[in-house]
């Protein structure tokens, strides 16, 4: 893993998000090659975790995919293994510190609460449709940049 490499996935967690794929799903198909995970798969286990998780505002689903990758690298199989799910859990923590000291907050309607238009964005469950003035009003942009970067980042200096 490199800085190149890193970029690279940064760029294509964008390209995702602006071709309507979630900020969870965004993250995580940019690095389902990374693990040999197919894409479609990819972005199906995490297409719930967008816009904090089903679109309840809750967890930013850019961090979520973030966390669905730790799972990928740090995850156990051993429902026993206490020391692997806290292994597992010090990552997780560890890139949410990360997240919350880069981007403000870790909750999704925390950093909508701290836009400008913050009353344009329509509480419910209903996706919106996508357009530039969508891109202009949200972080996500910035947030799928930034959990992929900061994963690759972890990787990098693991």
């Amino acid at each position: 893993m490199d800085e190149i490499e890193i970029k690279k996935r940064e760029d294509r967690a964008e390209e995702l998000f602006r071709m309507g794929y979630n900020c969870a799903q965004s993250v995580a198909g940019a690095w389902a090659d990374y693990y040999g995970l197919d894409f479609n798969l990819a972005v199906k286990i995490s297409a719930s975790f967008g816009a904090g998780i089903g679109r309840m505002r809750e967890t930013c689903g850019a961090a979520c995919g973030m966390f669905l990758l730790a799972g990928l690298e740090t995850g156990c199989t051993d429902s026993s293994d206490r020391e692997g799910k806290s292994a597992n859990y010090k990552t997780v923590q560890y890139l949410a510190g990360k997240f919350k000291e880069e981007n403000g907050y870790l909750r999704c309607a925390d950093m909508l609460a701290a836009m400008k238009d913050a009353k344009a964005i329509k509480p419910g469950y209903q996706a919106e449709e996508r357009s530039e003035e969508y891109y202009k009003k949200r972080p996500c942009i910035k947030t799928v940049r930034s959990a992929s970067r900061i994963y690759g980042e972890y990787l990098m200096n693991k």
